[in-house]
């Protein structure tokens, strides 16, 4: 197996002269990132527990952290400095933190003990790694949660190499001449996808700025630094469409999209806007390490509906599509798909019943629901139906409409029903809520409390109010009918 941090040392020695980060235009080598993650390890080595806080900022020392982190052999807790204060609260609560790092120039975390990166004295010497434990986890990552509570992904050690190694065997050749984009925020799983394989290498990772525009920070940085290799969320070329006239990216070799369903138009006009790259659709949730199945895209593109297929297995994952019994479904028949291997999480933190919900053995094996509707083709490739429950992708977040209802019936006592719908064409939604109750001017506060809970690409766009929910005939909550509505 992989010794990932081993190779990372290997990589600070190997090209300590070449430039390892790009961060809002300023370039820092990896001696400099070196020297950092030096100094924070100095720092963290007596300190107790395996997981710590950090904040993700984008600036050197909170990558020099996560790598300080790692070589520690502990794990690092994402916490997004432009998310509410009470969500990164509960997510320490939740994991039972006792220590944050931090590069801001102040901190808003009380009470407990933070460590300022960006203050430590830079270390030129360096220290050996502690020893690789592949069963040891990495990084904890919180996504929507469908109580209301966001809920935590551990991943291993492990399974981060079993990822390493099955990317390495799709083909991509990246070298230390390569320029790397990561447009994802430290609190998305494919920010590690976009950052740890150019670091094995030498290659240089091109940042987007903590808050921007991403599709425009990705275009920039695009054409700016005249990048070799890109992974991107499928709506980036959605709002590029517009502008594609105008790219001009000779050197691009290497072109990923994940996070969301890629529109076969969207994706046949960026291979014309990108002819000397190769064009693949890569699919995988948090629960399975980044991403899992990878399908290079070829002129005719497999796809149902308009939907870019995900392709087949990575090297160390397996796939099933399966019924409602977990009997496997025959070839062109729709089932829900399954993931099993080494890049399987353990499990989420300390939520047993989600576990028991989620995870199943078949034949000694273990597999993860994930949710997600598929076909089987013939040859093999896994065709994308859409979402079992009402869990969407916008803009690459992973979101759980239901937590969002969750949040807002707490604001009415739980007096109210709410229905939270995704509006618009994949690539290009919205989301809008409907609250069951006459309109009594109470939109502006409702919107007020849920920006105290939920992250902005949460907040829903519009709110109405509905006296009386319509059903369907089940005497359930209609939702296609109150998505209807909420469009007419």
């Amino acid at each position: 197996m992989m010794n990932v941090v081993q190779r990372l040392c290997k990589a600070f020695h190997a090209y300590s002269a070449v430039n390892a980060f790009c961060i809002q235009d300023k370039y820092y080598t990896y001696k400099q990132l070196a020297e950092r993650v030096n100094a924070i390890r100095a720092r963290i080595k007596d300190v107790g527990g395996d997981y710590f806080g950090l904040v993700a900022n984008d600036d050197l020392d909170t990558y020099a952290s996560i790598l300080a982190i790692w070589m520690e052999g502990k794990c690092y807790v994402p916490l997004h400095p432009l998310q509410p204060i009470a969500r990164c609260l509960d997510i320490i609560s939740q994991v039972g933190l006792h220590t944050v790092l931090d590069s801001s120039e102040t901190t808003r975390y009380q009470n407990i003990n933070v460590i300022a990166t960006a203050k430590l004295k830079s270390e030129a010497t360096p220290q050996a790694p502690k020893p690789f434990q592949p069963e040891h986890d990495a990084y904890l990552l919180f996504t929507s949660g469908s109580t209301g509570r966001p809920k935590g992904v551990p991943v291993s050690f492990g399974s981060v190499a079993a990822f390493l190694e099955g990317f390495e065997a799709l083909g991509y050749q990246l070298t230390n001449e390569d320029r790397c984009l990561q447009m994802f925020d430290l609190t998305f799983d494919l920010s590690v996808g976009s950052y740890l394989p150019p670091l094995l290498v030498g290659a240089c990772v091109y940042t987007a700025q903590l808050g921007s525009i991403k599709w425009q920070e990705a275009f920039r940085l695009l054409d700016t630094y005249d990048l070799t290799m890109t992974l991107m969320v499928p709506s980036v070329i959605h709002y590029l469409r517009p502008y594609l006239d105008e790219i001009e990216a000779p050197s691009l070799r290497y072109s990923l999209f994940c996070g969301e369903a890629l529109n076969s138009d969207d994706a046949e006009a960026w291979m014309h806007t990108v002819p000397h790259a190769e064009v693949w659709n890569v699919y995988g949730p948090t629960e399975n390490t980044i991403y899992c199945t990878a399908y290079r895209l070829s002129t005719p593109i497999c796809q149902h509906n308009g939907i870019v297929c995900i392709g087949k297995d990575m090297k160390c994952s397996h796939t099933m599509i399966v019924n409602e019994n977990h009997d496997c479904v025959a070839p062109g028949e729709t089932g829900e798909l399954c993931l099993a291997g080494a890049q399987l999480t353990r499990g989420y933190w300390h939520n047993e019943e989600k576990n028991r919900e989620t995870f199943f053995t078949k034949d000694g094996t273990r597999w993860y629901l994930t949710g997600d509707l598929c076909q089987l083709t013939a040859d093999g490739n896994i065709i994308y139906i859409g979402r079992k429950d009402s869990q969407v992708k916008i803009q690459g977040f992973r979101i759980e409409l239901s937590e969002i209802e969750s949040v807002a019936r707490k604001f009415y006592d739980n007096q109210c029903a709410a229905v939270a719908v995704a509006i618009g064409e994949p690539g290009v939604q919205h989301l809008e809520l409907a609250i069951e109750k006459a309109d009594d001017g109470s939109e502006h506060q409702l919107l007020e409390y849920l920006k105290k809970y939920l992250p902005a690409y949460m907040i829903p766009e519009k709110i109405s109010f509905l006296k009386v929910f319509p059903q369907n005939a089940n005497n359930k909550i209609d939702r296609r009918k109150i998505k209807e509505l909420l469009i007419a």
